[in-house]
C-alpha cells in the first residue's frame, strides 16, 4: 500500500481542502541598513530583533565609508509582510540608523555569500569532491593528502546545494560569511 501524500493544511479524513487562504505568508527579506560606525550600534539593531522574537537567518556587517564612519548591516530575516514592515519601521527609529532598504521589494538585487568547506577523504571520494568543486566553480585554497578546503562564492542556495553534495564525500567543517547584497542598477 502506498503512502498518502497529504498537503500541509489538509486532512486525510476530509474530501475538502482545509487550508486557510487568508493566512499570511511567511516571506524571506533582505534588509540593508546604513548606520554610524560606532560602538554599540550593532548591539542595538540586533537587540531589536531578539527582543521581539524576530529570527535572523543571516547577518553581515562592515564599514563601507571610512571618511563618513558609516557601516552597512545586511540582515536576512523572515516574517509576514506586516512583521517585515514593523521591523523596518523600528530599525529606522534607532538613532544612528541613516537608511533602511528592503532589497527584496525595492527591485532587483544581487546577493552573494562566501563559504569555505573542509572535505576529508581519499580515493574515489577525493576525486568526486574535486569533480563537483569544478562543476560548482569552487576553488581549492588548501590541500593535504587527507583533505581539501574549498572556497565558493554564490547564492545561499548554491552554497547549500554544494554542502549537501559534499556531506557523503567527507564534509567535516563549513564556514560562511552570511549574505552580502546590493540593489541592481543606478539606485543606491
Amino acid at each position: 500500500m502506498s503512502a498518502l501524500r497529504i498537503q500541509h493544511g489538509s486532512s486525510s479524513h476530509s474530501a475538502y481542502d482545509l487550508r486557510d487562504y487568508h493566512a499570511e505568508v511567511i516571506e524571506k527579506h533582505t534588509l540593508a541598513v546604513l548606520v554610524d560606525n560606532e560602538a554599540g550600534v550593532l548591539a542595538r539593531v540586533i537587540g531589536l530583533f531578539s527582543g521581539r522574537g524576530y529570527n535572523i537567518e543571516s547577518l553581515t556587517v562592515a564599514e563601507v565609508d571610512h571618511e563618513g564612519h558609516r557601516s552597512r548591516i545586511t540582515v536576512v530575516t523572515t516574517g509576514t509582510r506586516d512583521v517585515i514592515e514593523q521591523i523596518k519601521a523600528q530599525v529606522g527609529r534607532i538613532v544612528p540608523v541613516h537608511e533602511v532598504h528592503d532589497l527584496t521589494v525595492e527591485g532587483p538585487s544581487i546577493e552573494r555569500e562566501l563559504a569555505l568547506f573542509k572535505v576529508e577523504g581519499t580515493g574515489n571520494n577525493r576525486i568526486e569532491a574535486l569533480r563537483l568543486a569544478e562543476i560548482f566553480r569552487a576553488n581549492v585554497v588548501d590541500s593535504t593528502l587527507e583533505s581539501f578546503v574549498f572556497e565558493m562564492t554564490g547564492t545561499s542556495e548554491k552554497i547549500d546545494a554544494f554542502a549537501e553534495l559534499m556531506r557523503p564525500l567527507g564534509l567535516v567543517e563549513t564556514a560562511r560569511t552570511g549574505v552580502a547584497a546590493l540593489a541592481r542598477g543606478g539606485k543606491a
